[in-house]
């Protein structure tokens, strides 16, 4: 073959161009392949739980359904490994879950799968009445009030999401990519809530109905210490799964203003279930008094969540705090213990106000 000095200026074009797109698609190759390598699973008696990526805000996900399948593996005890590949399941759902070779996906035939293989059950608890209201309940966050929150995640408040949104591999068009992916998903959401029906309402409309919701949770939860009664059941995770992200991603939003200000007990349940079951979720307003509207926003750092390849909180949990080692705050109550602490007997706490 003759040399490059011989050829015209278009076959120099060509060869350099396609070297160019040879080396690429290489490079990327070989990327794929060392994550692959460095995440490689194994489902032989392991959970492996497929979801999106953590966000960038120190949150484990904007993905209600996600987090509310992360953290009932938490609260059943169920060691499993996350995998952010980012691939959704055969139903084009997303978390899913493979357990010996065997993949399920939806959040509950998820919990059915892993009750009827691993033998947990979080609702052993319930009564027949119980397990009807909380099915009820259930169906109230996950069909209406997702709704809500999804607009405002992803149209009303979406330059906020696209801060929070990340995306592997970064690069110098993660920016572009950035947007792209939260308007294509602005796109989905505004279209799937139309064929649902709440989107067909105005903007005031769809928050009144989120407030509804939001309002309806609050007077369930009341004093207790969980949604229903003193122990937790798998209700929890997914109101946990949801109202956290009116919690920690909706910055300035009227569902950050509401559960940090008027239902202010929906925040300490929210409070009392991270630190119990998150303790690598470390946030910046641990100890702070809702209703702090004046705080500063450049005092808020967020502390990058850490990923175990195998996570058990068995093994990862540390007990809470020495006993009598309290000193009084404006949010601890008459024992010296903070209110948004998961060992607080909301129960005692109201009896002695009643007694003051």
């Amino acid at each position: 073959m003759a040399g490059l000095g011989s050829d015209p200026w278009w076959k120099k074009t060509l060869y350099l161009t396609g070297g160019a797109l040879l080396a690429a698609a290489a490079y990327l190759l070989h990327e794929l392949l060392v994550i692959r390598k460095q995440q490689e699973l194994d489902s032989k008696d392991a959970i492996i739980l497929h979801q999106f990526a953590r966000p960038n805000n120190g949150v484990p996900s904007l993905s209600p359904f996600c987090l509310k399948m992360e953290t009932y593996l938490r609260m059943a005890d169920l060691p499993y490994q996350n995998y952010f590949g980012g691939k959704l399941s055969a139903q084009g759902k997303m978390p899913w879950i493979e357990y010996n070779n065997e993949k399920v996906s939806g959040t509950e035939f998820i919990i059915d799968f892993l009750e009827e293989k691993l033998g947990v059950n979080l609702n052993k608890n319930l009564g027949p009445h119980e397990r009807a209201v909380s099915r009820a309940v259930t169906k109230m966050v996950e069909e209406h009030f997702y709704w809500t929150l999804a607009y405002c995640q992803w149209v009303d408040n979406l330059n906020e999401t696209r801060k929070m949104l990340s995306l592997s591999g970064g690069g110098p068009f993660s920016n572009l990519l950035r947007w792209v992916v939260c308007h294509i998903t602005k796109g989905i959401v505004k279209r799937e809530m139309h064929g649902h029906g709440i989107g067909r309402f105005s903007e005031d409309e769809i928050y009144m109905l989120m407030e509804k919701d939001m309002r309806s949770l609050a007077g369930l939860l009341g004093d207790k210490k969980y949604i229903m009664g003193p122990k937790l059941s798998t209700l929890d995770a997914t109101i946990f799964g949801h109202l956290a992200q009116a919690m920690w991603t909706l910055p300035g939003t009227r569902p950050e203003r509401l559960i940090k200000g008027e239902l202010i007990n929906l925040a300490m349940y929210c409070e009392r279930i991270r630190r119990k079951f998150w303790p690598e979720w470390h946030h910046d307003d641990d100890n702070t008094i809702y209703e702090s509207e004046e705080s500063s926003e450049g005092s808020k750092t967020h502390t990058p969540l850490l990923d175990f390849s195998l996570y058990s909180r068995t093994e990862t949990f540390e007990d809470e705090g020495a006993e009598n080692s309290f000193s009084r705050t404006p949010d601890t109550d008459f024992t010296g213990h903070s209110l948004f602490d998961s060992d607080v007997d909301m129960d005692d706490y109201t009896d002695h106000e009643q007694c003051k």
